[in-house]
């Protein structure tokens, strides 16, 4: 999850820099927030937990038009 989401919100290599970004390759993601990971009272009620993360991330409007 963690290398999709990064893959799927940056711009490949060979497009940086560019004035304008063509459509077929801009992010189709944004990255919102920092990792939320388990509180320590968590873990003492469910100590699988200890290794979860809670990763988020929105959906572009460029994106939402090839899904519908």
């Amino acid at each position: 999850v963690k290398r999709f989401m990064r893959e799927q919100a940056s711009v490949p290599e060979p497009y940086r820099g560019l004035p304008e970004i063509p459509t077929e390759v801009q992010p189709s993601v944004k990255t919102v927030g920092k990792v939320i990971k388990a509180t320590a009272a968590e873990v003492e009620m469910n100590p699988r937990a200890r290794s979860a993360r809670l990763r988020t991330a929105e959906r572009l409007a460029s994106d939402v038009a090839a899904v519908a």
